[in-house]
């Protein structure tokens, strides 16, 4: 009996030892990113995280949608984003001029193609932009120019086309050009000017009709990514940068229609 009050004794030191031990020891956490995303990613983001964090063995990327602008003001404001995905390089070229980003790793992923689109069967978008001449087009939709590059793209295609004012009474202003597509798909604007990735789920078209408007008409969208001052200490956050370059962030980014700046040499 006492031999096995021993060994009990024993064996309830061990396993408070190993208690202590474990509740000692900090918990291994999932690394984590937080990447600020234009809003013409908003169809692939998921799946460009997704693949990112298998390619880095496992990782907790969250991302919010939105426009450059806004995001531009809302990390000069101290939010608290280690990537930034522009639209432009405008923008992410202005953090690091603040401060706010590292140079270093100012990157263009990404060039946007703009497109026009219609889900009304009575409008045909294949007329170009003399369909904007007809006095049955009553609402036409693009992004807010002031913050968003999509929307800059558009008033530049509508002021070389000298349609800017006759149109500024029609036009309905989306924050960003992924509420474009909702103005467009809910019927609320009969045509809009939206990016090509929201005209695709994957490899398949988007309902409606969309005309590609030529390149020529808008300066090129180029768009930037960059890491963060916040992001500086986060090593996801340069690896994410890569990652956009790498053979499989490409094949996500081609899916979704988007060109990439090698495609262009």
């Amino acid at each position: 009996m006492i031999q096995l009050a021993r060994r009990l004794a024993r064996m309830t030191s061990i396993s408070t030892l190993a208690a202590l031990l474990c509740w000692s020891m900090p918990a291994l956490s999932t690394p984590k990113l937080q990447v600020a995303a234009a809003a013409d990613l908003a169809m692939c983001i998921g799946e460009l995280n997704a693949a990112f964090a298998k390619s880095v063995g496992g990782a907790d990327v969250r991302s919010s949608i939105g426009s450059s602008g806004n995001f531009f003001a809302q990390i000069k404001n101290g939010a608290p984003f280690d990537v930034f995905l522009s639209a432009d390089t405008y923008y992410p070229s202005q953090l690091v001029s603040a401060g706010l980003a590292d140079g270093a790793t100012l990157t263009v992923y990404a060039h946007g193609q703009l497109m026009m689109w219609t889900t009304d069967p009575r409008v045909d978008v294949a007329l170009g932009l003399r369909l904007l001449n007809d006095p049955g087009i009553r609402r036409v939709a693009i992004a807010n120019p002031d913050v968003a590059p999509y929307g800059r793209a558009a008033k530049a295609v509508l002021q070389k086309a000298g349609l800017w004012d006759a149109l500024k009474p029609k036009l309905v202003l989306g924050e960003n050009v992924a509420q474009v597509a909702q103005f467009v798909g809910s019927g609320n604007a009969q045509v809009g000017f939206v990016d090509v990735a929201h005209l695709q789920s994957g490899n398949s078209a988007a309902r409606g009709w969309a005309w590609p408007v030529p390149a020529d008409l808008y300066p090129l969208i180029e768009q930037g990514g960059v890491v963060t001052a916040k992001g500086r200490g986060n090593p996801l956050a340069r690896k994410y940068l890569d990652f956009l370059q790498s053979e499989t962030g490409r094949s996500v980014l081609r899916k979704f229609g988007f060109a990439l700046p090698a495609d262009h040499s």
